[in-house]
């Protein structure tokens, strides 16, 4: 059996007697892309600081390649740390070089290298631009070309979205999508659902420090409930359709967002419409996203302090 890159078992963590991290358990296939999600404070940064050996658990076990973390699996791992520093006198170039040359690549390989690697990513024109000089969307995807330039096995990035903007953001996404193209292991943290929901197999959901879901990104998707949008001038349509909802909410526009229960469908409900004679101005099944399954798992206050955080 391949041993999994990253293999975390019963791990807690306290500071100044409040808990941070309690109980976690999980393993990362070879392969896998993983969303690490939850909102800030959750214990994201610390399991990750705990996964690379940073700190210590107070209890549990942390295994990195089969071993405990250390030095011998730096140079199969790429970090990108929430906290972004760059050393702000070197140039674009040097700073990918440097990180490369401290993951065991030679000087003579490290600067084609980190030139290669700005001309792929848009960013030729700033390799001899001082890093103090770069806006921050250029400098956090200089930072993250630096983490990756040796092109280890493993990836995890703390918060890679963080502070960028739009554009940026796609950028990013399209990098991770084409590491995880060569067959590499991925895992990045973020308290933002769509980029998880668009590059993610696997979401592992965190809240108050513990591990509420584990599973593929579809199996999350399956604990939000489906809406329809349905809207009707006729009065008797909440009367027909609620049989197959949970709930019905009215809607400032007219209409009516129907939750529907696990057995019911939105063909069923047209179907119903059609022989009540009730003509549909509007019916509009709605994909569940996993902010819905945030909710749907942890409740609305936790998951509407996970949409403040992504503001």
């Amino acid at each position: 059996m391949t041993t999994p890159p990253l293999s975390i078992q019963n791990i807690s963590k306290s500071f100044s007697g409040k808990t941070a991290v309690s109980d976690v358990s999980f393993d990362v296939q070879p392969g896998e892309i993983i969303g690490f999600l939850g909102p800030n404070g959750a214990g994201k940064t610390t399991t990750i600081r705990m996964a690379l050996g940073l700190i210590k658990p107070d209890s549990g076990t942390v295994r990195l390649f089969g071993s405990e973390p250390g030095p011998q699996s730096f140079g199969r791992v790429a970090f990108l740390p929430e906290e972004r520093g760059l050393y702000k006198k070197q140039t674009a170039r040097e700073s990918i070089a440097h990180m490369a040359r401290l993951n065991g690549m030679k000087a003579r390989d490290a600067f084609p290298l980190a030139e290669k690697l700005l001309e792929r990513y848009g960013l030729a024109e700033a390799k001899r631009k001082k890093n103090k000089d770069m806006s921050k969307g250029m400098a956090q995807k200089v930072q993250l070309l630096a983490a990756i330039a040796h092109d280890p096995e493993f990836y995890i990035l703390d918060e890679p979205f963080s502070g960028l903007d739009p554009v940026n953001q796609q950028v990013l996404e399209n990098m991770v999508r084409e590491i995880a193209e060569r067959g590499r292991t991925i895992i990045f943290s973020t308290h933002v659902m769509e980029h998880a929901e668009r590059l993610c197999d696997r979401i592992i959901l965190i809240s108050g420090g513990r591990k509420v879901f584990d599973g593929s990104t579809e199996s999350a998707l399956g604990q939000a409930p489906r809406r329809l949008i349905i809207g009707s001038e006729n009065s008797g349509l909440k009367d027909t359709i609620s049989n197959f909802a949970e709930t019905i909410e009215d809607r400032e526009d007219g209409a009516l967002t129907v939750y529907l229960k696990p057995d019911a469908d939105s063909h069923s409900i047209l179907e119903k419409c059609v022989n009540a004679k009730i003509k549909l101005s509007r019916f509009e099944p709605r994909n569940p996203s996993l902010h819905e399954a945030f909710v749907a798992l942890v409740g609305r206050d936790e998951a509407a302090k996970m949409h403040e955080d992504a503001l």
